[in-house]
C-alpha cells in the first residue's frame, strides 16, 4: 500500500515564535468543540418543552453532533495533512461558528438536528487539526507532555464547562444561547490562528468514498440500536438497519484495505499500544457521554434542579478532572501509561457503580458529589496516557489522521454508548411504569403529584441501570489497558 509523500517537511518544531500563545489558541478551539458535546445536555428539558421533542428524538439532538463529529474526523484529519493544518483549522472554525448561529435560530427540532450535524462537521475538521498542530509544534518528551496535559485538560474539563455554561445561559437567557455563545468564541479563535504554524502539506488524495461509507454505517448502527429500544429487536426496521450498518461498515473496511490513500491507514493499527489506546478511548467515550446525559436528566427531572443549579452541581466534577489531568501530565514522564490509566479506570468504574445506587431522594452532598469526584479523578488520569499512546512515534505524514482516530473513538463511543444505554434506560423505566417519560410530564401538567413521584421513581431506575452499563464499559476499557498497553514512560528525546 503506497503512502503519501511529503511535498515539504511538516514536522518542524519551530513553526511559531509564540508556542505558549499558539497552545492557548489550540486549547481554546478544543474547549469549544468538546463543550458543545455536552452544553446541550442541561438545555434538553427546555428544548423538549419549547420544540415539543419526543423522548426518543431528544437523544438525537446529542447524537447527531457526536455522529457527524466522530464519523467525519478521519476525513478532517487527512484533509489537514493534505491541504495544510492551519488553513483547514480555519475552515473548520468558520463552518462550526456559522452552524452555531443557524442552530440558535431554528424553529423546530428537525432543523436543530440538521444544524447540529453541520456543527459536528466543523468540529470534525477542527479537532484533529488542533491535536496534530501540537504534535508537529512540540517535540516528544516534557514539552509535548506539558502541551498534551493542557489539551487533555480541555478535552476533559470542556465537557463539564459545557454543562455549567449551558445551565447559566439556559436559566438567564434561554436555551438558544447555548448555540449563540460559540459565535464570539469562534471568531476570537479565528483571529488567534495567525499565531499558529502553517504546517506542511502531503501529496495524496482524499478518500471521500471511505468517509461516506464509514459515516453512513455508523449512523445506521446507532439508528438500529435506537429503533430496537422503541420498536423491539425483532422489528423489521431494526433488523434491516442492522443489516445496512453491517454491509456499509464491511464495505468501508474493504475500501481501506485496497485504497492507495485510505482515510484510515491500517499501518497505524499495527502498533499494539496505539491500537490499545484507541480501543480504550472508545469505551471511555461510551461511558462518559452517557453519564453526562443521564445525570443531567436525573438532577433536573427527578430532583427538580434549575438549569443553572444543575450546571453548578458539576463544578466538583470539573475541578477534580482538571486536577487529575494536571497530575497525570507530571506522572507520564515517570511511569508507563498503563500504570497511570489502570488506577484511573478502576476509580472511574467505582464512581459509576456509586451512581448506579442513586434513588429519587439521594443527597447531593453525600451521594452525588462524592461519586462525581471519584469518577472525575479516574477519567482525568485516564485521558492523557491514551492521548500520548495514540500519537507517540507517529510520522509527520500521519499526525492528523492518528489524532483523528483517537477523537473518532471517543465521539463514536459516546454516540453508540448513549444509544445503547438510552435503550436500556427506557426499557427499565417503562417496565416499572409504561411510558414513564410521558407520564412524568403529564403528572406535572395535571398537578398529579402521585403520578409525578411514581414516574420519577421509574425514571431513576432507568438512569441507574444506564450507570451500571457505563461501569461495565469502563471495566472493558480496564481489561484492554492491562492487556494491550506496554509502552514505557514518555521521557522524550
Amino acid at each position: 500500500m503506497a503512502a503519501p509523500t511529503q511535498a515539504r517537511p511538516s514536522t518542524a518544531r519551530t513553526g511559531t515564535s509564540h508556542p505558549g500563545l499558539a497552545l492557548a489558541v489550540i486549547a481554546a478551539a478544543q474547549l469549544m468543540v468538546v463543550l458543545d458535546g455536552t452544553i446541550m445536555n442541561i438545555a434538553l428539558p427546555s428544548i423538549q418543552r419549547d420544540l415539543h421533542v419526543s423522548a426518543s428524538g431528544l437523544s438525537w439532538i446529542i447524537n447527531s453532533y457526536l455522529l457527524a463529529f466522530g464519523g467525519l474526523l478521519l476525513l478532517g484529519g487527512r484533509t489537514g495533512d493534505l491541504y495544510g493544518r492551519r488553513r483547514v483549522f480555519r475552515a473548520g472554525l468558520i463552518v462550526f461558528t456559522l452552524a452555531s448561529l443557524l442552530g440558535g435560530l431554528v424553529p423546530n427540532a428537525g432543523l436543530l438536528i440538521a444544524a447540529r450535524v453541520l456543527q459536528g462537521f466543523g468540529a470534525a475538521v477542527v479537532a484533529p487539526s488542533a491535536l496534530s498542530l501540537i504534535t508537529t509544534t512540540f517535540a516528544e518528551g516534557p514539552p509535548r507532555n506539558r502541551a498534551m496535559g493542557v489539551y487533555a485538560a480541555m478535552s476533559g474539563v470542556g465537557s463539564t464547562v459545557g454543562l455549567l455554561l449551558g445551565g447559566v445561559l439556559t436559566d438567564y437567557l434561554n436555551w438558544r444561547w447555548v448555540l449563540f455563545v460559540n459565535v464570539p468564541i469562534g471568531l476570537a479563535v479565528l483571529v488567534g490562528t495567525r499565531l499558529l504554524p502553517s504546517g506542511g502539506k502531503l501529496r495524496g488524495a482524499l478518500d471521500v468514498r471511505g468517509a461516506v461509507l464509514g459515516t453512513a454505517g455508523l449512523v445506521a448502527l446507532v439508528y438500529a440500536i435506537t429503533q430496537g429500544g422503541d420498536r423491539g429487536w425483532d422489528d423489521n426496521v431494526t433488523i434491516g438497519m442492522f443489516v445496512v450498518a453491517l454491509v456499509l461498515l464491511a464495505a468501508f473496511l474493504r475500501t481501506q484495505v485496497h485504497n492507495q490513500h485510505p482515510i484510515l491507514p491500517l499501518r497505524l493499527l499495527r502498533s499494539r499500544n496505539r491500537a490499545g489506546s484507541y480501543a480504550t478511548m472508545l469505551f471511555i467515550g461510551a461511558a462518559m457521554f452517557a453519564t453526562f446525559y443521564f445525570l443531567s436528566l436525573y438532577m433536573q427531572m427527578v430532583h427538580g434542579y434549575s438549569p443553572i443549579r444543575a450546571g453548578l452541581a458539576y463544578l466538583p466534577f470539573s475541578f477534580a478532572m482538571g486536577v487529575a489531568a494536571g497530575v497525570g501530565s507530571r506522572l507520564v514522564g515517570r511511569f508507563p501509561p498503563r500504570a497511570i490509566a489502570t488506577p484511573g479506570l478502576i476509580l472511574a468504574a467505582a464512581g459509576m457503580v456509586w451512581f448506579s445506587t442513586l434513588a429519587p431522594a439521594s443527597s447531593y452532598t453525600t451521594h452525588l458529589m462524592p461519586a462525581m469526584v471519584v469518577t472525575a479523578v479516574g477519567l482525568g488520569l485516564s485521558f492523557l496516557p491514551m492521548t500520548l499512546g495514540a500519537v507517540s512515534g507517529v510520522e509527520g505524514r500521519d499526525a492528523g489522521v492518528a489524532s483523528a482516530i483517537l477523537n473518532t473513538m471517543q465521539q463514536i463511543g459516546g454516540a453508540v454508548g448513549l444509544a445503547v444505554l438510552a435503550t436500556v434506560s427506557t426499557g427499565v423505566a417503562d417496565g416499572v411504569l409504561p411510558n414513564a417519560d410521558a407520564a412524568f410530564f403529564q403528572g406535572l401538567a395535571a398537578g398529579d403529584q402521585s403520578l409525578v413521584h411514581r414516574a420519577a421513581d421509574a425514571l431513576t431506575q432507568g438512569y441507574t441501570a444506564a450507570f451500571a452499563g457505563a461501569a461495565a464499559f469502563l471495566l472493558v476499557a480496564l481489561v484492554i489497558t492491562v492487556t494491550a498497553l506496554n509502552a514505557r514512560a514518555q521521557r522524550g528525546h
